[in-house]
C-alpha cells in the first residue's frame, strides 16, 4: 500500500524542511544573527564554563577536606600575622571578589601593584603580576612571610594552631602530625592548606557563557536574552579587537605576560620590573617547584620553570589577566591606575605605541573605536560576570569530626 500526502500537506513539508536546513546552516555555516562559522568556533573556544577540577600535584593534600576546612579557618583569623590584626582575608575580601577595591595593595611592591582577585585562581599557570610564583602554595606562603603584610612565622603559625583543637585536629588529619614550630614544612603545610582551600573559589556561569552554551546547543530562542551590545561587543573582541590573542580560551587568558603600555615607572617607587624581576624572584626562591617542598616527586611540573631565564624582553611586561567577573575587581591593570572599563578599553583604542617595547611583541595597535564601539567591548565584558553577588565562601563540611 502506498501513501499521496495533498499538495499542501507536500508544501508545509517542504517549508518545515527548508527552514530546518536554514537553522543548521544559520549554527554551523553561515552563522547565527551576524556571527560567521569562524566566529562561532572562537566564541565556542571560550569554553565551557566551569573548567573540570583536577588536583595540584605539587600539593599533595589539594582536594582534601581537612586541609581544605584548615585553609578556610586560616584564611579569616587575624592571629596569624605578626600584629593580630591581618589575615589574608584583609587584602582578598570575597564581597569583591576577593580583592581590595584599592589601586595598589599592601605587600611586594608596595604602591605599585594591584591586588589580584582570586575566583578561579586554581586554573592559572603563573601567580602574581609578575609570575613570581609557580605554585598557588607558592604565592600563598609569600605574604604570610612577607614584614609589608602578615609578617608571620612558624612559632606563631604553630601557636595558633596548638590552642585550637579544631585547628590542630585539621592539621593532624591533613598532615599525619601535629603542628611543630620545629618542623621546616610547618608553614609551607599552612600555605598547601590556603592554597587548597583557595583552590575551591571558582565563580559560575556568566550570561556569556549562557550565550555560548546556547550556540553550541543550536537553542536560538535562548541566544536571544544575550543583549545586542554585548553582541557587537563580541565581535569587536574576537575581529578588529584581536583581544582573543592574549584573553584566549575559557579563561580568557593564555596566562603568560605582555605590555600593555601602561606605564611602570612610578614616583617615588621607581621602575616596576615586571615579568623580569618576577622570574629571577621566582628562580631565587626556595619554594619554588624545583625545590624540596614539591610535592610532585618526579617534578614533571617544574617543566616550565626549569628552562625560564629572564629575558630584557620580559622588562616591564605583566601578566595577562583573566577577565572573568571584571564587575567586581576594579580598579584595573597592573598598578590600578584605570578606575572602570571603559577607561580600559579608552586605553586600547588611544594606545601609545611609543611606550611599548621595540624589541617585544608589537601585537597591540591603537584600536580607535567610536563612543558607540567602545559602549559595546564594555558591554561585552560586563558579560563575562555573574549576574549577581556570589555566594558567601564556606567551609567543607565531609571532614571528620574534631573534638572541641
Amino acid at each position: 500500500m502506498t501513501f499521496r500526502l495533498s499538495k499542501d500537506a507536500v508544501n508545509r513539508v517542504a517549508i518545515a524542511a527548508a527552514l530546518l536546513l536554514l537553522s543548521a546552516a544559520a549554527f554551523a555555516g553561515e552563522g547565527i544573527e551576524g556571527f560567521t562559522a569562524a566566529e562561532l568556533g572562537r566564541i565556542a573556544s571560550h569554553g565551557p564554563w566551569p573548567l573540570p577540577w583536577t588536583p595540584d600535584p605539587g600539593n599533595r593534600v589539594s582536594g582534601n577536606a581537612a586541609a581544605i576546612r584548615l585553609g578556610h579557618e586560616l584564611f579569616f583569623d587575624k592571629r596569624l600575622s605578626a600584629n593580630g590584626q591581618v589575615a589574608c582575608a584583609s587584602c582578598h575580601d570575597p564581597a569583591k571578589g576577593f580583592q581590595d577595591g584599592r589601586a595598589t595593595g599592601r605587600g611586594l611592591a608596595t604602591g605599585t601593584r594591584n591586588t589580584p582577585g582570586l575566583l578561579n585562581v586554581r586554573d592559572q599557570r603563573w601567580f602574581g603580576w609578575d609570575g613570581g610564583h609557580d605554585s598557588l602554595w607558592s604565592a600563598s606562603l609569600r605574604p604570610i612571610l612577607d614584614p609589608r603584610e602578615m609578617g608571620g612565622s612558624a612559632v606563631r603559625a604553630a601557636h595558633l594552631l596548638r590552642n585550637k583543637v579544631e585547628l590542630a585536629c585539621h592539621y593532624a588529619q591533613a598532615f599525619g602530625k601535629p603542628p611543630d614550630a620545629r618542623d621546616p614544612e610547618l608553614l609551607v603545610n599552612v600555605a598547601k592548606s590556603i592554597a587548597a582551600w583557595q583552590e575551591t573559589l571558582a565563580s559560575p556561569a556568566s550570561p556569556f557563557d549562557l550565550f555560548r552554551d546556547a550556540l553550541e546547543r543550536q537553542d536560538a530562542q535562548a541566544t536571544a536574552a544575550y543583549p545586542a551590545t554585548a553582541r557587537r561587543g563580541l565581535r569587536l573582541f574576537l575581529g578588529r579587537g584581536q583581544c582573543a590573542t592574549c584573553h584566549a580560551g575559557p579563561l580568557f587568558s593564555n596566562g603568560e605576560f605582555g605590555d600593555t603600555g601602561i606605564r611602570f615607572f612610578i614616583q617615588p617607587h621607581g621602575v616596576d620590573p615586571g615579568r623580569q624581576g618576577g622570574i629571577k624572584r621566582l628562580l631565587a626562591s626556595p619554594y619554588n617547584l624545583l625545590g624540596a617542598f614539591n610535592d610532585d616527586a618526579m617534578r614533571d611540573n617544574a617543566t616550565t620553570t626549569r628552562f625560564l631565564r629572564p629575558e630584557h624582553r620580559n622588562f616591564g611586561e605583566f601578566k595577562v589577566p583573566s577577565l572573568r567577573n571584571l564587575t567586581l575587581t576594579a580598579p584595573y591593570m597592573h598598578n590600578g591606575s584605570l578606575a572602570t572599563l571603559r577607561d580600559v578599553v579608552r586605553h586600547y583604542s588611544e594606545l601609545d605605541e611609543d611606550r611599548l617595547h621595540a624589541d617585544g611583541e608589537r601585537i597591540l595597535k591603537p584600536l580607535k573605536l567610536s563612543e558607540e564601539e567602545i559602549s559595546d567591548l564594555v558591554a561585552f565584558l560586563e558579560s563575562l560576570s555573574p549576574p549577581t553577588p556570589l555566594p558567601a565562601p564556606v567551609a567543607p563540611t565531609a571532614v571528620k569530626a574534631c573534638r572541641r
